[in-house]
């Protein structure tokens, strides 16, 4: 089985970040970098169907989690700190729950242990609309899919995976088939029982619908040790829309 990718910046102790759905390991690279003068290692994976990781037809959080672990194996690392954003989130959440002596705590960002049904349609459909054999440049992408995303800044996210293929030839990163045909496995909850009793903290950002005031008992329920905090003026995207009082937050709760 394949190794997932990764971008390992610094030495000290270990972090693993794990990016959300369509998203990617340079996504967190600036906050990578942050943590790491700090004296901590941090891992940017990039998860199965995203990235420069491997492409496969299975794609569930039981395998995300197991990818995780045999991530760990490979690259000798013991234990690390977990932390994951929104689909990485729940695969952090997960990990930490099924292999709680590799995990020394865990923070996840914008995601409850809950299910959430299908809600990035109108993405796929905009990326799965783009005419990618016949584009030459990313303008060209971000012309075709503004008819379907209307935000700037989730077009120019999801075009950061654009890259060329050979001369001439743009292709994404992310896995598009499979990934539009596992929405409802985006949105799975972890197990009923799964529970972990080491450190946690769940971000959220204060204008995002991610996390509510009723999901503290599930919060609590899976995670006793859990706290939760708010990042202000943010919303899913809160490391990328509040980056210093993420920062903040993070390394206080990882120090």
């Amino acid at each position: 089985m394949p190794i997932l990718h990764s971008n390992i910046l610094g030495e000290g102790e270990p972090i693993i970040i794990i990016h959300g759905f369509l998203g990617m390991s340079d996504n967190w690279k600036s906050m990578g970098a942050k943590y790491a003068e700090e004296g901590f290692q941090v891992h940017l994976l990039d998860l199965r169907n995203h990235g420069k990781s491997f492409h496969s037809n299975e794609f569930n959080y039981d395998l995300l989690a197991e990818d995780v672990k045999r991530y760990m194996t490979h690259h000798h690392l013991g234990s690390a700190i977990i932390m994951g954003h929104s689909m990485g989130g729940k695969t952090a959440m997960l990990f930490a729950c099924r292999y709680p002596q590799l995990t020394t705590k865990l923070l996840v960002a914008d995601i409850a242990p809950k299910y959430y049904p299908p809600h990035h349609q109108e993405i796929i459909n905009g990326l799965n609309a783009i005419d990618i054999r016949n584009i030459s440049s990313r303008n060209d992408a971000d012309e075709q899919l503004s008819k379907y995303i209307g935000n700037v800044g989730i077009r120019q996210f999801l075009l950061k995976n654009l890259y060329w293929e050979k001369k001439g030839v743009l292709d994404f990163r992310f896995n598009l088939e499979v990934l539009s045909q596992k929405m409802e496995e985006i949105g799975e909850n972890i197990g009923t029982t799964d529970t972990y009793k080491g450190p946690t903290l769940f971000l959220r950002g204060n204008r995002s619908e991610y996390i509510t005031p009723d999901d503290l008992s599930a919060v609590k329920r899976h995670f006793p040790l859990a706290t939760i905090e708010t990042i202000d003026n943010a919303g899913h995207w809160l490391h990328a829309e509040n980056p210093a009082q993420f920062f903040e937050k993070s390394i206080h709760f990882m120090k």
